[in-house]
């Protein structure tokens, strides 16, 4: 599913199913191991109400983004469905993305705030373009809070405003050393090369 039907159908799931599920019992994105292919967002596993408490929790969220809206980022919520957020974040002042716009659908899972709201980048030329080591041009946002790298994982008193903030601090001046590995110049000037 592409992103322009992404939210035409985030309130219309249960024609997709898939067997996956996590530890949670959450579905995981759909990924290949190349980098390449879908990088969708799983429908529901049945088209269900999260329970209140998750709700509750969302619009607590999306009330603090909208609140006190952050720098270079806005948040405005699906008509149909409350747990799927549209979110743009502007690149940041003297970085390579400074003036671009970045678009991301987040769909809270129904256990939200225990697991991690999943997020999916739609700014990929079609699947042509990966902006950053941890942007795919399959729209997958490698993030350790997310769930979808290694290092310090979810915690329910992260939010919509603290996953948004962090992705945007992963478009910085220098994303070559977002890179595992590249925290130093293999060779002098791949940095500005990149």
């Amino acid at each position: 599913m592409d992103c322009a039907n992404q939210a035409a159908s985030a309130h219309d799931v249960g024609a997709e199913t898939h067997s996956e599920t996590t530890e949670s019992g959450q579905q995981p994105f759909h990924d290949s191991t190349s980098g390449a292919g879908s990088w969708d967002m799983p429908p529901p596993a049945v088209k269900s109400s999260p329970p209140s408490w998750s709700i509750k929790r969302i619009k607590h969220d999306l009330k603090m983004v909208m609140r006190d809206p952050l720098p270079g980022i806005f948040v405005h919520v699906d008509e149909h469905d409350i747990t799927v957020a549209h979110c743009l974040i502007i690149g940041p002042f003297e970085t390579p993305y400074e003036g671009g716009f970045f678009y991301f659908v987040v769909r809270f899972p129904d256990t939200y705030p225990n697991d991690p709201p999943n997020v999916k980048l739609c700014t990929t030329g079609g699947g042509r373009v990966r902006f950053n080591p941890n942007l795919y041009q399959n729209g997958k946002v490698c993030l350790s809070i997310l769930g979808t790298w290694d290092g310090p994982s979810w915690s329910p008193s992260q939010t919509l405003g603290s996953v948004l903030l962090s992705i945007q601090s992963l478009m910085s001046r220098t994303p070559y050393h977002n890179e595992p590995g590249f925290e130093t110049e293999r060779s002098p000037g791949d940095a500005a090369r990149y």
